[in-house]
């Protein structure tokens, strides 16, 4: 005997997934124009509204009143006493005098109604009877007969005696749903317009947009900097525009500075590391070598790897240099002058002499400026005989560093900022080549220059120039 056991049902609450519908600056742009577009309507609309019901209730108020006013003038030329005849003409026993769209009922103090000239008689109130009595004043209210509005103005006219005028408003509010009808009208006209015409422009603003999105998708996605910044005006979507072009061209050339520095970098790693491999081997047969070959051994390992560390040192302040990570600040460069030269004296015994031409206040970052004149000295100190002296010329944003060294050649000159550039006779002296490009390169990120040239006499003048504040002053 066979059973068929039922499974547990799969069956569970309703799963509800909330669609994600993203509000685009398209859509934003065009909610935006309409719903300007509806409040200025509506705003314009309702106070047209407003303003001619009040001119028309005015109007008809107006009416009454002048109805009124007839009637009194006549009591008042007569200079008697008003009676029913003065209202109600003796032909015409039951019905008032008529005014123009005007319906006239005489009350009594009792509320009865004494004559009308309404089909249907004008509603009495309590009020109407206390202004035939004498004990009010007059008062205009409104009323609804048989469905129809009607304005109301009771005022007594004899003791005992009050009179009413009523008047259609019906026209009136014709008019008025005339104008809230034209108004709607007016509103779905200027909504739709508006809505359309917000669309076109957002579509023109934002196509503009998303090419530049599709440029930094792009960008993204590969990697490539090379993308072309799409040209997008010269409004604020085009600053954007050439804010993206300029933030592409800085990103390629950083990305090619630290190409080329680590191409470099590898080229010039090179040799110092191909001769600590060559030493390293022969100490590995150093029982074999005679003890001042040992020495010398030892002591080009200790060299190399002392190049090695400086080296290190320049590639990673070079490849690290970033301006805004120092603050800003007044620099006086004779001051500094002075402070870099005593220093590379001590550490070098080298005279090193500062003449200060001129004084002019400089703003910088005083540690890269620092850095810049501290290369400048020591290149001085390297290529020159111990015994020469070093000269220091401060004047204003210039600072001249003189030599009296092996000198320097035309085509040296356009190459020895370079970095890790090492001319000929340099070669066989320590360093990177990497110092002179650290002085570029705080002079160009000061907005100021770095040049070599000889010096007369022999030598070299290595020039840092940075822009000053204000005209220099002489010491």
């Amino acid at each position: 005997m066979s059973r068929s056991v039922a499974g547990p049902s799969r069956s569970g609450p309703t799963e509800h997934r909330l669609i994600h519908i993203p509000i685009t600056l398209r859509l934003k742009l065009v909610v935006a124009l309409a719903s300007l577009a509806t409040l200025a309507t509506v705003a314009i609309g309702a106070t047209s509204y407003r303003t001619t019901m009040i001119q028309l209730d005015a109007e008809v108020d107006r009416s009454l009143r002048q109805a009124l006013d007839s009637i009194e003038s006549r009591v008042s030329s007569s200079g008697q006493r008003v009676t029913i005849l003065d209202i109600v003409p003796a032909n015409r026993p039951a019905r008032p005098r008529s005014f123009d769209r005007i319906l006239v009922q005489v009350v009594d103090a009792d509320g009865s109604v004494r004559a009308t000239s309404a089909e249907t008689p004008l509603p009495v109130s309590a009020v109407d009877v206390a202004i035939a009595s004498g004990s009010r004043e007059e008062t205009t209210r409104s009323i609804t007969i048989d469905g129809e509005p009607f304005r109301v103005l009771t005022s007594p006219v004899a003791s005992g005696v009050a009179v009413q005028f009523a008047r259609s408003t019906e026209e009136v509010n014709r008019v008025l749903t005339t104008i809230r009808n034209r108004t709607l009208v007016s509103v779905s006209l200027i909504v739709a317009m508006a809505t359309i015409g917000g669309w076109l422009i957002a579509n023109r603003a934002t196509r503009r947009l998303e090419r530049l999105i599709r440029a930094a998708e792009e960008v993204a996605e590969t990697g490539r900097l090379d993308v072309p910044a799409p040209n997008v005006g010269d409004d604020e979507v085009g600053r954007l525009g050439a804010a993206f072009a300029e933030m592409l061209a800085a990103l390629r050339s950083s990305r090619e500075a630290q190409t080329q520095l680590v191409q470099d970098a590898g080229h010039e790693l090179r040799t110092p590391l191909t001769s600590l491999r060559t030493n390293i081997a022969l100490l590995r047969r150093a029982d074999q070598l005679p003890e001042d070959v040992l020495r010398q051994v030892i002591a080009d390992l200790d060299s190399e790897a002392r190049e090695l560390s400086a080296l290190v040192d320049e590639i990673v302040e070079l490849a690290t240099e970033q301006p805004r990570d120092e603050p800003e600040g007044p620099v006086d460069l004779a001051d500094l002058a002075r402070v870099v030269a005593d220093r590379a004296g001590r550490r070098t015994g080298r005279t090193i002499d500062v003449a200060v031409e001129g004084r002019a206040p400089v703003t910088g970052r005083a540690g890269s400026i620092e850095r810049a004149l501290s290369n400048l000295i020591d290149n001085a100190a390297k290529f020159s005989e111990p015994d020469s002296p070093i000269e220091v010329v401060v004047d204003g944003g210039r600072v001249e560093v003189h030599d009296r060294g092996i000198g320097i050649s035309d085509a040296d000159r356009r190459r020895v900022f370079d970095r890790f550039y090492r001319s000929v006779d340099a070669r066989s002296r320590p360093g990177s080549g990497l110092g002179l490009a650290i002085v570029q390169a705080v002079a160009e990120s000061h907005g100021g220059r770095a040049e070599a040239r000889p010096r007369e006499g022999g030598g070299t003048t290595m020039l840092l120039e940075l822009p000053t504040d204000d005209v220099p002053d002489e010491d």
